[in-house]
């Protein structure tokens, strides 16, 4: 199998989800024969699972999607090292330390994003560069505009998952550093929560009226 055509059938269910052989075909411009090769020997070694999921009409449809081993290809910023020096930290200095901990953290990204944002003239492309920089540091991050106004900040992968799943202060830090970011006239609500049970975390931001 081709490491990078693996690669890539891998980045395009971990980004959009659940999709069948077609779907695949059609997105990396590979021939369904070809694709089909490629998820029999991702499902062999147990990095993506299916479910035939019958239609109004027809044959069922096979639907194909990342496996829980599958996700754990992704990177997660050494689960284990962070996972313990929060262990420890909190061992040695209660929760006012992490709080701390997560307050440092969000003040340097906010000079850090604060700085590349700085050339951006609109919400749409503060966004963008916002999503390009979230996409650098692991969280495959982009942005969808939607029909009635506002926009969508996707990520579809968390980077810090370990430590998010043992404190939710890092999500909802993440929440009021992106609003910070994104100033006072824009409204920003989660639409989808990774860690609790969705697929991705989805940011709806809309500018106030």
């Amino acid at each position: 199998m081709s490491d990078r055509t693996r690669t890539r059938l891998l980045n395009a269910l971990k980004s959009s989800g659940p999709q069948t052989a077609g779907d695949l075909s059609s997105r990396l411009d590979v021939t369904p024969v070809a694709i089909r090769q490629h998820l029999d020997g991702l499902l062999a070694e147990e990095l993506v699972e299916f479910e035939d999921r019958k239609g109004s009409v027809g044959r069922p449809k096979r639907v194909w999607s990342l496996s829980p081993k599958g996700h754990g290809r992704f990177p997660d910023n050494h689960s284990g090292l962070v996972m313990g020096l929060l262990s420890g930290m909190k061992e040695l200095y209660g929760q006012e330390g992490i709080d701390r901990l997560i307050a440092h953290r969000q003040e340097t990204a906010r000079k850090t994003y604060s700085k590349e944002l700085e050339p951006a003239a609109s919400l749409g492309e503060r966004l963008e560069i916002l999503a390009e920089l979230r996409s650098r540091e692991g969280y495959m991050a982009s942005v969808e505009q939607e029909d009635e106004g506002g926009y969508l900040l996707i990520e579809s992968h968390c980077s810090i998952c370990a430590a998010a799943t043992a404190c939710q202060g890092f999500c909802q830090s993440e929440m009021s550093l992106f609003q910070e970011l994104l100033g006072p006239d824009v409204t920003l609500t989660r639409a989808e929560h990774l860690l609790s049970g969705g697929r991705r975390c989805v940011y709806r931001i809309q500018e106030a009226i």
